[in-house]
């Protein structure tokens, strides 16, 4: 006996040299979902390490709510806010997407061209605001003091985390040239030097009977960093050998090193995606400016780039739940 084997007959329903299409989908669209799935197994790895990695060392890991306080040109305490922004308006250009894959569908190629136009314009926006988190964030806010046994100290008045400026005087006594390569060994260099030495931030604590040292150690409960009383904190600071401001891959003045490494590598690798698909829709545009789909007779091209947009944004919510939310 023969199997008899239903073989497509229209041109439009089948793939060069191929069989069926799987869905109905051309060869093109389903590359492209092979593609976003093989992404998102890899943006699932990197975040399901962070939260192991945090529910590692939970009782240590800094309080996004005190991290990422900072608006653009505001002074001031506002968590989340900018963040939410970014968020907004990531996700509005995911809108702007949706309508200029069904203006492509009309066939009405100015009203793609303007979708396309505001759908960069907002990656755009998105990634710029990233690359000031990015500034913010190394630069740090308010600084702290490292113990010899790799412990992590903030100062708080009130209650409130407070900056090293706002309490400890003038420049470093021991001021002197950062060791780089070309100054000093060949072969060593070493970090930014801190604006205040050790002895000047134990001085100003000593001077400032407000003032308070609080740990690394979060109380679970309360969701607060643990408050040292004045003698315990003088006995913590008798420890330290040096000022860490900002953030990098080494230390960092929020917590928990890690939490600063999974920042820079998770959000560095959604931030790469954003602007490739800047770049990818850039080309569209001027495609579609051109009149390149129109001679096609159809806008696929529109479409496939969408879904990768699309699929950018959606991770990102995965990545704002837990970077700022959890």
């Amino acid at each position: 006996m023969e199997a008899n084997i239903a073989v497509p007959t229209d041109k439009k329903d089948i793939w060069n040299g191929g069989g069926g299409k799987p869905f109905g989908a051309s060869y093109g669209k389903m590359m492209m979902w092979y593609f976003i799935l093989s992404d998102a197994l890899t943006f699932s790895g990197f975040l399901a390490a962070y939260g192991l990695t945090r529910f590692k060392f939970i009782d240590t890991w800094p309080i996004a709510d005190e991290v990422f306080t900072h608006v653009p040109f505001v002074h001031g305490d506002f968590p989340m806010i900018y963040v939410a922004i970014m968020t907004f308006i990531l996700i509005f250009s995911s809108v702007t997407m949706v309508l200029a894959v069904d203006a492509g569908h009309q066939m009405k190629k100015n009203k793609v061209a303007w979708y396309m136009f505001a759908t960069i314009i907002g990656g755009i926006i998105f990634v710029g605001s990233q690359a000031w988190e990015w500034n913010t964030f190394i630069k740090g806010s308010y600084g702290a003091v490292k113990t010899t046994e790799g412990k992590l100290l903030q100062f708080v008045k009130d209650g409130k985390q407070i900056a090293l400026a706002d309490f400890v005087i003038g420049n470093r006594t021991d001021a002197r040239v950062q060791h780089t390569k070309k100054n000093g060994l060949w072969f060593e260099e070493e970090g930014t030097i801190a604006n205040y030495s050790v002895a000047q931030v134990i001085q100003a604590y000593n001077a400032n009977p407000e003032i308070q040292v609080r740990t690394e150690l979060i109380d679970l409960d309360k969701k607060q960093k643990t408050i040292l009383s004045r003698e315990a904190g003088a006995a913590m600071l008798a420890r330290t050998d040096r000022v860490v401001e900002g953030a990098n891959l080494e230390e960092n003045e929020y917590g928990n090193t890690i939490f600063a490494d999974a920042f820079f590598f998770i959000t560095g690798f959604h931030g790469f995606h954003v602007v490739s698909g800047i770049a990818i829709n850039i080309i569209i545009f001027f495609n579609v400016i051109l009149g390149t789909y129109e001679k096609r007779g159809h806008y696929e091209m529109v479409e496939k780039v969408g879904l990768y947009w699309h699929f950018v944004d959606l991770v990102w919510v995965f990545v704002f739940t837990f970077f700022y939310l959890v």
